[in-house]
């Protein structure tokens, strides 16, 4: 995550924006940041919430809350793995969604946010 947290502060700062990170284990601490975030002026998201995604309605909750657009990002294809994996509580509600090709997904995604 190092490496992909360098290469798209290193795009934001080069098309003028910011860029900011977390990675949290803590469901909690992901809470709090998005609400944050809809205070702190952050405009768009790129968001890659691992086995969060399968399992947590609070984090649905506080990033509808949050009233901001984001891109779901996951390096592996969830449709490649076990069943559970298959169903996300993020995909309906993204702007978008980019799975499977690994930490490329994540420059694609600034890519369309550097274009809006």
């Amino acid at each position: 995550m190092d490496d992909i947290n360098q290469r798209l502060a290193t795009k934001c700062t080069e098309s003028g924006h910011q860029f900011d990170s977390l990675q949290a284990n803590s469901e909690g601490e992901i809470i709090d940041r998005l609400h944050a975030a809809r205070k702190d002026g952050t405009a768009f998201m790129i968001v890659n919430f691992g086995g969060f995604t399968h399992t947590s309605i609070a984090i649905r909750d506080a990033i509808l809350a949050s009233e901001i657009p984001f891109i779901e990002v996951h390096l592996s294809n969830l449709f490649s793995r076990e069943a559970y994996r298959h169903h996300s509580y993020f995909s309906d509600i993204a702007v978008g969604c980019v799975i499977g090709l690994g930490a490329q997904g994540y420059e694609l995604a600034l890519q369309l946010l550097a274009k809006n």
